[in-house]
């Protein structure tokens, strides 16, 4: 470790990769633009079948190139080192490579190759695992469908720092292409109403004009860009793998407030975001099923006796029916299939798969 990277808190940055190895790769360019001089890559492969691994690797041999859209082609880092990492049953159990902590941030990166699609919450789980016990002061999750800014991580990390409470942070994530614009706002963090579960999701479609230019608390940041502090995640503990995908950063968000840790928004911290490229978009029946279940598991495990009465009539009574009309009005009919299962497995906690 040189002594400028010394300086710097270390931060793994987890990218889960699911059969999306495209967008893996020009996220994975973006990051190694950053400024920040102490941190390593930690790729999570999450049982692809579309030959994600060996694209992964062909590019960190300069052999296949991202395409391109918000930043120029870094070839000066190429070949990139790789240490191949095993799962079987939740356990990492074989490395191959050498040893990369000689190595500068932007020349490395671990591949952790888990035996099947373990979703969001349990894949994250591994690679924060492996990052804790290799000692990391932080972690970011970043969404492989995401491009960086190049002094995002600098200044996620430097707001951490600022407070010993402040646990989590998040960036300004705006769209990556919203009607051929490219300044408009997806996310800026999210307040909760928890007697209706309604979220005020901040900046949301707003072009940016920089209205949004301070630092805000909020009760949940997006998990496409997360940076969790080490203390953080050692008192609350990893996401609760019943989510599967979708309200496991919501839940995590929970936790982290409940055990007296502060959630900050970033503007100066920018990140653009594929809405929905890794799960299909919003009328997937993967999105329409997990939502609608995951809904009824938050309310169910988390709020007092009171907020579950109110926030399980408002969903029933309003959030479902409207988004069951939203299905009948474009006639999704497996997207009715796909809503019904997920209320009827929400409504008796069901956690199967």
């Amino acid at each position: 470790m040189t002594e400028e990277e010394d300086e710097y808190p270390s931060v793994a940055i987890i990218v889960l990769n699911w059969n999306g190895w495209e967008d893996t790769i020009e996220c994975l360019e973006s990051v190694y633009h950053i400024n920040y001089p102490n941190y390593e890559v930690v790729v999570v492969d999450n049982g692809s079948r579309d030959d994600s691994i060996q694209k992964i690797k062909k590019y960190t041999k300069g052999k296949i190139r991202p395409k391109m859209g918000y930043i120029d082609y870094k070839s000066d880092n190429k070949p990139i080192k790789v240490l191949e990492v095993e799962e079987r049953e939740g356990k990492l159990v074989k490395s191959k490579g050498k040893d990369l902590r000689p190595l500068p941030s932007e020349k490395k990166m671990v591949l952790i190759k888990n035996s099947k699609n373990y979703g969001f919450s349990r894949g994250n789980n591994i690679g924060i695992k492996y990052s804790l016990k290799k000692g990391f002061n932080y972690v970011l999750l970043l969404n492989n469908d995401t491009i960086v800014k190049k002094d995002f991580l600098l200044n996620l990390v430097k707001n951490a720092e600022s407070e010993k409470n402040i646990g989590i942070v998040g960036a300004k994530i705006y769209y990556y292409n919203f009607r051929g614009r490219q300044d408009v706002i997806s996310a800026l963090g999210t307040d909760f109403n928890y007697w209706n579960l309604e979220g005020k999701r901040y900046g949301l479609n707003e072009v940016d004009r920089g209205q949004w230019h301070e630092r805000r608390e909020v009760d949940k940041v997006e998990g496409a860009c997360m940076l969790l502090k080490r203390k953080l995640i050692e008192d609350v503990g990893l996401f609760d793998t019943d989510y599967f995908t979708y309200w496991e950063e919501t839940d995590f968000c929970y936790r982290a407030t409940s055990s007296g840790y502060k959630i900050v928004s970033v503007p100066e911290a920018a990140i653009w975001h594929k809405i929905g490229s890794s799960s299909g978009g919003s009328l997937s029946n993967h999105f329409i099923y997990y939502m609608t279940r995951n809904r009824l598991l938050f309310i169910k495990k988390n709020l007092n006796s009171f907020q579950k009465l109110t926030s399980l009539l408002f969903a029933l009574l309003i959030h479902f029916p409207n988004r069951l009309s939203r299905l009948i009005f474009r006639k999704k009919a497996e997207g009715l299939l796909s809503f019904f299962r997920g209320l009827k497995d929400g409504l008796i906690s069901s956690t199967s798969a």
